[in-house]
């Protein structure tokens, strides 16, 4: 308030005042009067300086995201000598930054979407299966990351795919939407912008014989490099030409995005991220814990007027190794954001960061669980150039029938000649099942064909990344440990709760898991006792090392037998059947389809199938005849169960 305007308001109540009340001493209180209005002013003018400071000043950036979908980074020659130019990347690199180690945390789109909303691991906070059967809750006190940038004054718009297991607020996009657009914002408003580019999805690779007889590849088929674990094969030829195809349109779209903000003369005030949003989506990366279905594209151009804060040069490479859980962070940072203590991730650019120790990070962490109808639990870390995959369930197949994936007739054709018997070794390895530990030195073994788990010289390094994972999965806690069934149930209403409750219980589960790890002579105490114990997954995990050890494991076997007949939860019985049928050669069927009868949930009964297709396809058993009828009404009613069951025949 004006002095002017503060001194007339205490005339106008000292003669109003004076008027009624003349006996009072006026003079004391209109000392006490202008005191109190003296310090409303102060309050007021500090109120309003305050909301002028929390609104975004005129240096804020915009921020746009481009995302490729289906995407590794070894298909582009701005990441690898076998990819494709793609100027468009190209030239928003040239102008910021080539990150040369980023990573998605998940090989699949909700997981990694998730992850990437949140800045949190997804089996931290319950959000690890893709296809969700039940979505969970944003961890408390914690928001999607676009909702800090609203409150912060952003206009934050999604073109438009979202696909989050989580539940959504209504307040994280202004609109989300296939017409939604930056340009709809106040005028100077900045604005947070997100468009996903579909050209590249794995459907875009779900062509037709009479496709390929129709369309010739721009690129040639003569030319070019077909992965180490594949088939070279004309189908494998082309398949690989058409993807890189559609590399180059996207790069197109891409540009287009471009040139309308250059266009609307915002590439000045406005930083732009290129990524592809995982790995994919020729057979085996899209859905597994291989590079070509992690280690993805990233370029960030950053306009000359934010170089000197964030000490960019343009043009330089960024060798550090940055993961899908620290997109957030690093959006939040660049727009002046405290980071929320409860992401896992940390930003990579920012005004407060230190590109000299984002250089030396060499460290990610990635999750494969569920995929549709397809069951695994696979996790991994990667340090500088080794790479460590513990698989907790070996005995699956990389290969094992996903509807989605065999809609490629790459998929088919390569199943098709391993049951012919005219692959080799490191192409036959996607049918066949994996050791539970698997080490790569990927300077020398990019693909990852060669297993130095068991050579004696890399030792060292294998305890030091067991250690580590071991530390990131109890750490979290991972909540992997229980089955999804049982964590619909019991813990997604809050699924980090659960999480921290159960900590000693999933770091029981990993020691159990891990009992296969040495010598059974050295841990067949421990394996009889946690078969026979109280707690159902201290067995349930006992039966999985069990199976998932070479070594001779006779003396198991009557408890397992027993365990077979009588355990009352159908998953242990499942697993004993299965165990019994490798180690054996007792029929797994009888068992597993009084199981899957009895299973009451439908995470429970297409765990079971899962097991039932892979046993019938993999491991030979024709001896399953199911009776659709006698399926409980919940389990056969959902659609990821009806995928199964389409598969093996029942409807």
């Amino acid at each position: 308030m004006p002095a002017h305007e503060l001194t007339e308001a205490s005339n106008h109540f000292s003669k109003y005042f004076f008027d009624i009340y003349p006996s009072y001493n006026i003079l004391l209180i209109m000392n006490h009067f202008r005191l109190i209005l003296f310090l409303l002013c102060l309050t007021f003018t500090h109120l309003w300086s305050q909301a002028q400071n929390d609104q975004p000043s005129s240096d804020t950036p915009n921020i746009v995201w481009i995302t490729s979908e289906d995407n590794s980074k070894h298909y582009m020659s701005l990441f690898d000598e076998h990819g494709v130019e793609t100027p468009n990347i190209a030239a928003l690199a040239e102008e910021g930054l080539l990150f040369t180690h980023a990573f998605s945390n998940a090989p699949v789109c909700s997981v990694a979407r998730s992850t990437i909303i949140t800045g949190c691991y997804a089996p931290r906070i319950g959000a690890q299966y893709h296809r969700k059967l039940q979505k969970v809750p944003i961890p408390a006190n914690l928001k999607m990351f676009p909702e800090y940038l609203r409150e912060a004054g952003y206009y934050t718009t999604n073109n438009s795919k979202e696909d989050y297991n989580l539940e959504k607020s209504d307040d994280v996009w202004d609109e989300s939407s296939k017409e939604a657009t930056w340009k709809n914002r106040k005028p100077g408003q900045p604005f947070f912008h997100v468009v996903n580019i579909t050209l590249t999805h794995e459907s875009s690779l779900h062509f037709s014989k009479q496709k390929m007889a129709e369309y010739k590849p721009r690129n040639s088929t003569d030319d070019v490099f077909v992965l180490p674990n594949h088939p070279d094969t004309e189908l494998f030829r082309y398949t690989n030409a058409y993807y890189r195809d559609r590399i180059q349109t996207m790069n197109d779209r891409l540009g287009e995005i471009v040139e309308e903000l250059e266009e609307a003369d915002e590439m000045d005030n406005t930083i732009i991220f290129y990524y592809g949003d995982h790995g994919g989506v020729l057979p085996g990366s899209k859905g597994y814990l291989y590079e070509t279905g992690l280690h993805v594209p990233m370029v960030v151009y950053v306009p000359p007027k934010y170089r000197k804060v964030l000490n960019v040069k343009p043009g330089s490479e960024v060798s550090g190794f940055v993961s899908f859980i620290d997109l957030g962070p690093t959006v939040l940072s660049l727009a002046g954001i405290e980071v929320p203590s409860e992401m896992d991730g940390r930003p990579f650019l920012g005004a407060n960061v230190d590109m000299r120790e984002v250089n030396k990070r060499d460290e990610t962490y990635s999750y494969a669980d569920r995929f549709d109808e397809k069951y695994d639990m696979v996790r991994s870390v990667r340090k500088g150039k080794y790479k460590y995959i513990r698989s907790f369930q070996p005995f699956n197949v990389d290969g094992l029938m996903n509807n989605y994936r065999y809609r490629q007739l790459a998929y088919l054709e390569w199943d098709s000649l391993y049951q012919a018997g005219e692959l080799n070794t490191v192409q036959s390895a996607f049918f066949e099942p994996r050791s539970p530990e698997m080490l790569f030195d990927l300077e020398v073994d990019p693909y990852e064909t060669k297993n130095l788990a068991e050579d004696p010289e890399y030792q060292k390094v294998l305890l030091e990344l067991r250690t580590k994972l071991n530390r990131w999965m109890t750490g979290m806690p991972d909540l992997s440990f229980y089955p999804e069934y049982l964590l619909i149930s019991e813990a997604f209403d809050n699924p980090v709760k659960f999480g921290q409750t159960h900590q000693e219980n999933i770091q029981t589960y990993l020691n159990i898991a891990n009992l296969c790890l040495d010598d059974f002579s050295k841990v067949e105490v421990r394996m009889n006792k946690a078969l026979k114990s109280q707690d159902s997954w201290q067995r349930y995990w006992a039966l999985i090392a069990a199976t998932s050890m070479d070594d001779e494991t006779e003396s198991l076997v009557g408890t397992i037998e027993e365990i077979a007949k009588s355990d009352p939860i159908p998953l242990n019985r499942m697993q004993a059947a299965i165990f019994l049928e490798l180690k054996t050669g007792i029929d797994p069927a009888p068992v597993l389809t009084e199981a899957l009868y009895a299973a009451q949930y439908p995470a429970e009964g297409l765990r079971i199938l899962n097991s039932i297709v892979l046993m019938r396809d993999f491991y030979q058993h024709s001896s399953f005849h199911l009776e659709f009828d006698k399926l409980n009404a919940a389990v056969r009613d959902e659609p990821q169960v009806q995928r199964r069951l389409e598969y093996l025949g029942l409807i």
